[in-house]
């Protein structure tokens, strides 16, 4: 047996061995498991919401409602994005009982680009890269005590991003 068949056995043996201890371990506890956190996260995907053409019509389909602009919703994004494939952007609040902040991008093929539920006791933070088809406004919505909140920057795009 040469060298490299003896190491690709230890791996290997390494590795079978590595699975049997999790099989017989199992799942453990449903305190540590994150099956019921992944269900109950995934029982409110906003499907609809995501297949939207434009901005109003995906926040009417998240929310049901309107937003309105506020200078407590800060949006950081570029003004000029070098490639629209790889946007960063973040938003952050001082507003009090978060429970949710959903971005937007006025000009992609579908306007919303993400959505994310806040839990009580989080920072209402967040930060993602997002990938743009042109110019366009990128606008933030953050939920709050039952209310929209909004903020809007256009970002210029310089090199193609979802549309070439």
């Amino acid at each position: 047996m040469t060298t490299f068949d003896s190491r690709f056995s230890a791996t290997r043996r390494l590795i079978l061995q590595g699975a049997a201890t999790v099989v017989l371990i199992g799942p453990g506890d449903n305190r540590f498991s994150l099956t019921p956190a992944f269900a109950a996260a995934n029982d409110r995907y906003p499907e609809d919401a995501f297949k939207q053409k434009s901005a109003a019509d995906a926040i009417k389909s998240l929310y049901g409602k309107t937003a309105e602009p506020s200078d407590k919703v800060k949006l950081d994004a570029p003004e000029i994005a070098e490639n629209g494939a790889v946007v960063p952007i973040a938003v952050s609040t001082t507003l009090a009982d978060v429970t949710s902040i959903a971005f937007l991008v006025s000009e992609n093929p579908n306007a919303l680009a993400a959505s994310y539920q806040i839990p009580p006791g989080t920072l209402p933070n967040v930060s993602n890269r997002l990938k743009m088809a042109k110019t366009s406004n990128v606008i933030a919505i953050v939920e709050a005590g039952g209310k929209l909140y909004s903020a809007t920057k256009e970002v210029k795009v310089t090199v193609g991003g979802c549309g070439g």
